[in-house]
């Protein structure tokens, strides 16, 4: 089927600046399921901090990615984090999406999310898609532990394209409630953690921190710092004390009258 590109008029209202811009449609609402596994955990952000370089590199969630633009979402993903380098941030949000051809190059990585609706085109068509795409990484995460995923049963899984083709990351159990598995891409460790997402450095062995992990780090750091001040106060006082009690030692009083 002939699909044809998209031109909004220059006085649409959510047309850039540029006059003409071809833009994608806006993502349909089943396959918007990030928000609480990706976006409200703070993990743009967090990779963003982690990798620098924002002006050649693309971290966004839920964005179309494609190799051509289409007026609907024939040919069309919208990865709940979609991740590039090397690339033109300001060409994908002028585009509204990450247009293949126009970045030179398929994102690096990809991540979805499943839910009851999207779990088994995660598994299927999209896994087909993304490599049609030539997108290097695809990452599935499950919350449920395998519900969503009906094919595989799998908390998390990932796929490397090699010759064209997806193979298997290997996952590994800790137990059962901690699988893992290494993306080469990012040199990061994709984790699945009693239902949660998280994504661990094995170079500076930490976790990359969620708005949770520095709201508690400037909780401790304020308490650190009020404990230290009232460390502070309390020496202080004892100073002044210790100072009065010596020189009340060295200028006694006159002796009273008997």
């Amino acid at each position: 089927m002939t699909t044809k590109p998209v031109v909004l008029p220059p006085d649409a209202p959510d047309a850039p600046n540029a006059p003409g811009i071809i833009q994608f449609a806006p993502p349909p609402p089943d396959e918007m399921t990030a928000f609480f596994k990706v976006n409200f955990p703070g993990y743009p952000n967090s990779l963003a901090d982690h990798f620098g370089s924002p002006e050649t590199t693309i971290i966004t969630s839920e964005i179309a990615a494609a190799l051509m633009l289409t007026p609907d979402w024939e040919g069309v993903r919208y990865p709940d984090l979609l991740i590039a380098f090397n690339v033109d941030p300001a060409a994908g949000l002028a585009r509204n999406g990450y247009l293949i051809p126009e970045q030179g190059k398929p994102p690096d990585f990809v991540l979805e999310i499943a839910s009851e609706r999207t779990g088994y085109r995660d598994e299927t068509v999209k896994r087909q898609d993304y490599a049609g795409m030539g997108v290097p990484e695809y990452w599935r995460f499950d919350p449920t532990g395998g519900r969503f995923y009906r094919i595989h049963r799998t908390h998390i899984a990932g796929d490397r394209l090699v010759d064209g083709e997806y193979r298997p990351i290997t996952i590994h159990r800790t137990d059962a409630e901690h699988y893992w598995g290494h993306s080469d891409v990012l040199n990061l460790d994709l984790c699945w953690e009693n239902g949660e997402l998280r994504w661990y450095d094995p170079a500076a062995q930490r976790y990359l921190p969620t708005f949770d992990d520095e709201r508690a780090a400037r909780r401790a750091e304020s308490n650190r710092a009020d404990a230290e001040r009232a460390a502070r106060i309390a020496a202080e006082a004892r100073v002044r004390q210790l100072e009065a009690q010596l020189r009340r030692q060295q200028n006694p009083g006159p002796p009273e009258t008997p």
